[in-house]
């Protein structure tokens, strides 16, 4: 008997060790929350399903979200999928139609399906809601959030990851935008006449459809639209970009470059290391990319 539990004891071992072998160690949820696209769709699906790691819907939202925002197809439409059918959420139909939709927009058929199912359920902005509700999981996205946090700028805060998936947007640097723009106030207005939180001029905001540059999600959905077109053109140069914003996309072509202004230059640099990224991942084509980008990339030999 003696014998018998030895061996047992001994292939348990061996199979544990084969086990922990099979299975690829867990990363750190900073490296999963900085990761490709990719990486975050395969250990979104771990945690949904718990596979080598614990069961953890919240976890596995945040991480669909993630890769969803940065605009992957098949988490805006995992997403849409676990709102329809209620899976570790509360069943919310115009939150699955919002996910969906974005897909469908991409050319998802599976996406679009799924929508006719949903024919006419009104889609409210694609959010990110799990178990701990929205709020909580902000504040696990987002740890530099305080408890200290005003109430205001941690609407803010939602508001923005729930719009920039729509707009392809990373919601950091949506978020550093408006940290340097407007310090988050709503009612911002500088002696250039720029409106809100992320400072609109009377131009920016008709050439974007807003109307109202002090109502918040206006304010926000023409900022966004606005960098969507600038990343667009530069191609996801996030320092052209953000000078574009700050000086116009004239003037960056024109200097074929960040434009020498003091206040310009002081402004990228602070959102860039703000952000931690110069590059980002491609927003839908709403414009031809900007000739600019090509001598950028590959300048004149001297």
């Amino acid at each position: 008997m003696s014998m018998l539990r030895s061996r047992l004891l001994f292939i348990a071992t061996l199979a544990a060790a084969a086990a922990a072998q099979a299975e690829p160690a867990a990363p750190s949820w900073k490296q999963l929350t900085a990761a490709a696209p990719a990486r975050q769709l395969e250990w979104a699906a771990r945690y949904e399903h718990g596979e080598g790691v614990k069961r953890d819907f919240d976890r596995a939202i945040e991480l669909y979200c993630a890769a969803a925002r940065r605009g992957a197809v098949e988490a805006q439409y995992q997403l849409g999928w676990l709102y329809a059918n209620g899976r570790g959420v509360a069943r919310d139909d115009a939150l699955a139609a919002a996910w969906f939709r974005l897909a469908a927009q991409q050319g998802d058929a599976p996406s679009r399906r799924m929508l006719e199912l949903l024919r006419g359920v009104r889609a409210r902005p694609a959010a990110c809601v799990g178990q701990a509700g929205a709020t909580a999981l902000v504040a696990r996205a987002l740890p530099r959030l305080d408890p200290g946090t005003s109430p205001e700028r941690r609407q803010v805060v939602e508001w923005v990851y729930a719009l920039a998936p729509q707009y392809q947007l990373d919601p950091e640097l949506v978020l550093a935008v408006i940290a340097a723009e407007s310090n988050f106030q709503t009612q911002a207005n500088s002696p250039k006449n720029a409106m809100g939180l992320m400072q609109l001029i009377p131009e920016t905001a008709e050439r974007f459809g807003v109307e109202d540059a002090f109502d918040p999600q206006q304010n926000l959905r023409g900022g966004m639209a606005y960098l969507r077109w600038l990343l667009a053109f530069f191609q996801g140069d996030v320092q052209l970009a953000l000078a574009g914003y700050n000086a116009g996309e004239n003037a960056v072509e024109r200097y074929r470059g960040i434009p020498p202004y003091p206040e310009t230059q002081a402004y990228v640099a602070r959102i860039t290391q703000a952000y931690g990224k110069t590059t980002h991942p491609p927003v839908a084509a709403v414009v031809a990319p900007s000739p600019l980008v090509a001598l950028v990339a590959n300048p004149a030999p001297r």
